[in-house]
């Protein structure tokens, strides 16, 4: 499979489910001002953990990107082993003095909430097309949330909205953005 084809997807699932659902109300600005930067890894934990490393070194130098996606098409497989990975980027953040500074969030094709099943609709706020990490200004992050009513209520209305909407609804709309996208 080629990056070009990844990324695509992936942007589609962005703006048809992230945005279009609106599971993160701070998302359109950014693609709007295309301050998302996308970068495919192939490899290992180790690799990847390099390419995040490398990731957040680019993000002190260049900011004009707001906000980063390192996807994962290989390796990730594996919900629990993913979490590994997330572990051990929340580690390298912390190692590397970015605490508070950057932050990652993470979303996987199998993303199950700790409180969920397999087959609850809600997962699919988290499940993306393949597994990434999701880097984040938190200086940036603050300040949108500053300014957006009651954010803590946010995960409950996507919760609520996917399963409202229902797993075969939203599993439809993941697997749309899989097909060749432009």
């Amino acid at each position: 499979m080629n990056n070009t084809l990844i990324i695509s997807q992936t942007k589609k699932w962005i703006l048809d489910v992230v945005v279009g659902c609106n599971f993160c109300p701070f998302a359109i600005r950014e693609v709007k001002k295309e301050s998302i930067y996308f970068e495919v890894i192939a490899g290992t934990n180790v690799i990847a953990l390099k390419a995040l490393s490398a990731a957040l070194v680019k993000m002190d130098t260049e900011e004009e990107i707001e906000t980063m996606f390192l996807l994962l098409p290989q390796n990730f497989e594996s919900f629990s082993e993913y979490l590994k990975l997330v572990h051990g980027a929340e580690l390298l953040i912390k190692k590397a003095g970015y605490e508070g500074i950057y932050q990652v969030a993470s979303f996987h094709p199998a993303y199950i909430f700790a409180d969920s099943n397999e087959n609850d609709a809600a997962n699919y706020t988290n499940r993306s097309p393949y597994p990434m990490l999701h880097i984040l200004r938190e200086e940036s992050l603050s300040r949108a949330i500053d300014s957006y009513p009651d954010t803590s209520q946010i995960p409950e209305k996507n919760a609520a909205y996917a399963r409202q909407k229902g797993l075969a609804y939203m599993l439809r709309l993941r697997t749309a953005c899989m097909e060749r996208a432009q």
